[in-house]
C-alpha cells in the first residue's frame, strides 16, 4: 500500500528560514497573513490531503469516471470529499474577500496545490481548473460578470473550466472554428466543439462555468481574432440548461478520477470576457495560472513518489552492502545501502526539496507583483514570474515523471504492479508534461518570447539576484564548494544566452533547436541557486546550535549531492546548445 506524509518540516523550513514568509504580512491586504496564520492553514490543509484525499487516490484510479447519458459520475468518495473541501473554505484561500475569499497570499495556494497533488492529483484537477476561471474573470470580466459568477466560484458551489482545444488544433489556437454570434440582449450564441476539457462535466458542483475561446463574425484571421466567453452549463437566472453537452469522456493513461471531456456548444448563451478579438490576453491569464498549477503537480507527484521509494528502500531486504553487512542480524541488508538505490533516492530528494524552494520563491514573488505599493517593484516581480513560469512548468513536470519512474525502479518488479501504487504516479504525472502547453512549447516561449523582452529585462530579474548571492558569499570558506560550482554554471548559462541571442537573430531554427537544452540548463542553475541558499541557512543553524541537527545536516549533504551529481548536467546542455541546429535540421523528412 502506498504512503503519504505531508512534508511539513520541509515546507516550513523553506517558508520561514529560507524565504522569510513574515515579510508577506507587510504587503497591503496581507496584514492577517502572519507566519502563525499561514502555518495553521497549511497544517489543516495537510490533514485534509492526507486524511481525506489520499485514501481516495488508488480507488479513484481503479474506478475512474463513468459517462452515462451525457452525465459524468466521479469515483466513489469524490463527491463527499469535495463537499468537505468547500466546507473547509479551500476553494477560497487566495481569492478576493470582496467575493467571499480568504484573501491569503498566492504562496499559500502554491503550498496547498503541492499537498493536494501529492495526495490525489485527479481530485486536485477540479478546484485547480476553477482557479484559472476565477483569475480570468477577476482580471478581465465586467463588474456584472464578477458579481454574478465570482461568489459562486469562490465558494466552490460552482466550478470552472478552460475550453480551448479543438479536434483540429491544439497549440495553434488561431485555427479555432467555434463561432460566437451576437444576440439582441448583449449576449452571444456559442457554437462549436471542444476536446480534452478537464472537469468539463462532473457531479461535484451545481453548475459548471466554461470559459470558451471562439470567433466573432468579423474576427480577423489567426490569434488576433480570438475572443473569450463565459458559457455556463446552466443559466444563472432560473438554472435552465444552456445547450452545453458532454457526448463522451476520454479513456486515459492516468488521472482517471479527473473527467477529460468532449464538449459541444450548440447556440449556447455566453457573455464576452474582456474585449472582442482580445481573448488571447484573457486566455494567457488562465494559461499562466494553469502552468504554475501544473508545475506544482510535478512537484507534488515527485514528493509522494520519493516518499514511497524511500519507504520501500528502507524495508526491502536484498543482498549485502558492497563493503560488508550493515545489518548482520538480518538475512540481508535493506536496499538503501546500495549506491544505485541511494543515487535514485537522492535524486528524488534533491529534486523535490530544490523545486519546492524554487516554486515557493516564485509564489511569494507573485504576491509582490500583485500587492506591493511600489510600481517599479511590482513590475520587477511580475517580470520574474513571467520568466520563470515556463521553466517551472517544464522542468518540474519532467522531473515529476522522472522521480516517479525512479520510485518504480527502486521497487523493482513490485513497482510495475498496481497494488504498490507507484506505477500510478508515473501514469498520472505523464500528462503534466503535455497539457497547458507541451514542455517543448514552454522552451520556445522562454527563448522566443521571454528572452528578448526589454533587451533582456526579464533575464536580469533572475541574473541579478544570483550574481549578488555569488558575490556576497564567494569569500565564505563554508560556502566555497557551493558558490564556486554555482558561479561556473551561471557563467555557462550567460554564455548560452548570448549564443542563442546571436544565432537566433540570423536563423530562428538555431533558437528552436537550443530551446529545450537552454530551459533545462536554466532550471538547473535556478535549483543550484536555491540549494546554495538552503545550504547557507543550514550551516548557520548548525553553527548556532539551534533546531534539528539531523535535519540541517541532511540539507547540506543533499546540496552536495546536487552540486556533485546533478548540476554538472548543465555543462552538457551548454555543449548541446553550442553544437547548433545543423545536425538536427539538415536531414530531409524523407530520411527519417
Amino acid at each position: 500500500m502506498p504512503v503519504y506524509n505531508p512534508p511539513l518540516e520541509n515546507i516550513k523550513f523553506v517558508l520561514h528560514e529560507v524565504l522569510g514568509v513574515d515579510h508577506l504580512s507587510q504587503l497591503p491586504g496581507y496584514a492577517d497573513a502572519t507566519p502563525e496564520t499561514i502555518d495553521a492553514v497549511i497544517e489543516e490543509g495537510a490533514k485534509l490531503a492526507a486524511g481525506v484525499l489520499f485514501p481516495l487516490n488508488q480507488s479513484g484510479d481503479k474506478e475512474g469516471c463513468i459517462h452515462e447519458n451525457g452525465n459524468v459520475k466521479t469515483p466513489s468518495g469524490f463527491k463527499e470529499a469535495y463537499q468537505a473541501f468547500i466546507e473547509g473554505g479551500w476553494t477560497s484561500v487566495s481569492s478576493d474577500p470582496a467575493y467571499g475569499g480568504m484573501g491569503l497570499p498566492h504562496l499559500v495556494n502554491f503550498v496547498m496545490m503541492e499537498l493536494l497533488c501529492s495526495a490525489n492529483m485527479s481530485f486536485a484537477m477540479y478546484p485547480g481548473l476553477s482557479q484559472g476561471a476565477y483569475d480570468a474573470l477577476h482580471l478581465h470580466g465586467t463588474q456584472e460578470l464578477k458579481d454574478t459568477y465570482l461568489p459562486k466560484l469562490v465558494s466552490g458551489v460552482w466550478s470552472g473550466t478552460m475550453c480551448l482545444t479543438e479536434p483540429h488544433c491544439g497549440t495553434d489556437l488561431g485555427l479555432i472554428r467555434t463561432k460566437a454570434m451576437p444576440n439582441n440582449d448583449g449576449s452571444y450564441a456559442i457554437t462549436g466543439n471542444k476536446i480534452f476539457i478537464s472537469a468539463g462535466e462532473h457531479d461535484l458542483t451545481e453548475n459548471i462555468l466554461h470559459l470558451v475561446l471562439a470567433k466573432l463574425p468579423d474576427a480577423p484571421d489567426g490569434v488576433k481574432g480570438i475572443s473569450l466567453f463565459i458559457v455556463p452549463k446552466f443559466l444563472p437566472e432560473g438554472m435552465k440548461p444552456n445547450h452545453v453537452t458532454c457526448p463522451s469522456i476520454e479513456h486515459k493513461m492516468g488521472i482517471k478520477g479527473s473527467a477529460t471531456c468532449v464538449m459541444n456548444f450548440e447556440n449556447s448563451q455566453g457573455w464576452l470576457v474582456g474585449e472582442a478579438h482580445k481573448g488571447l490576453r484573457a486566455m494567457f491569464t488562465m494559461m499562466n495560472a494553469a502552468r504554475l498549477g501544473v508545475a506544482m503537480q510535478g512537484l507534488g507527484i515527485a514528493e509522494v513518489a520519493y516518499q514511497n521509494g524511500l519507504a520501500y528502500a528502507k524495508d526491502r531486504l536484498q543482498m549485502r552492502a558492497l563493503d560488508g553487512a550493515k545489518f548482520p542480524d538480518k538475512p540481508a541488508d535493506p536496499i538503501i545501502v546500495h549506491p544505485d538505490v541511494r543515487r535514485m533516492l537522492l535524486t528524488g530528494k534533491a529534486v523535490t526539496e530544490g523545486c519546492r524552494a524554487l516554486s515557493y520563491w516564485i509564489g511569494m514573488t507573485l504576491d509582490t507583483a500583485e500587492k506591493h505599493e511600489d510600481a517599479a517593484t511590482r513590475q520587477e516581480a511580475d517580470d520574474l514570474v513571467a520568466l520563470m513560469t515556463p521553466i517551472l512548468k517544464a522542468y518540474q513536470t519532467d522531473m515529476g515523471f522522472e522521480v516517479a519512474s525512479l520510485a518504480m525502479q527502486i521497487h523493482g518488479g513490485h513497482g510495475y504492479i498496481w497494488d504498490y501504487g507507484v506505477e500510478q504516479y508515473a501514469r498520472d504525472s505523464r500528462i503534466a508534461m503535455i497539457y497547458e502547453g507541451t514542455n517543448g512549447i514552454q522552451a520556445l516561449d522562454l527563448v522566443g518570447r521571454k528572452m528578448g523582452v526589454g533587451f533582456g529585462r526579464l533575464l536580469r530579474r533572475f541574473f541579478h539576484p544570483v550574481s549578488a548571492f555569488i558575490e556576497e558569499n564567494q569569500t565564505n570558506p563554508e560556502m566555497m564548494e557551493f558558490v564556486m560550482n554555482l558561479a561556473k554554471a551561471f557563467m555557462k548559462l550567460q554564455q548560452s544566452t548570448a549564443l542563442i541571442a546571436q544565432k537566433g537573430l540570423k536563423d530562428p531554427n538555431e533558437a528552436g533547436a537550443a530551446s529545450v537544452d537552454y530551459l533545462r540548463q536554466f532550471a538547473l542553475v535556478a535549483l543550484g541557486y536555491m540549494w546554495a541558499r538552503m545550504a547557507k541557512v543550514a550551516q548557520e543553524k548548525l553553527a548556532a546550535g539551534t533546531g534539528n541537527k539531523e535535519f540541517y545536516e541532511s540539507k547540506i549533504m543533499t546540496a552536495k549531492f546536487f552540486f556533485d551529481r546533478m548540476l554538472p548536467e548543465s555543462e552538457g546542455r551548454f555543449r548541446m546548445i553550442s553544437a547548433g541546429a545543423k545536425s538536427m535540421m539538415e536531414l530531409k523528412a524523407e530520411g527519417f
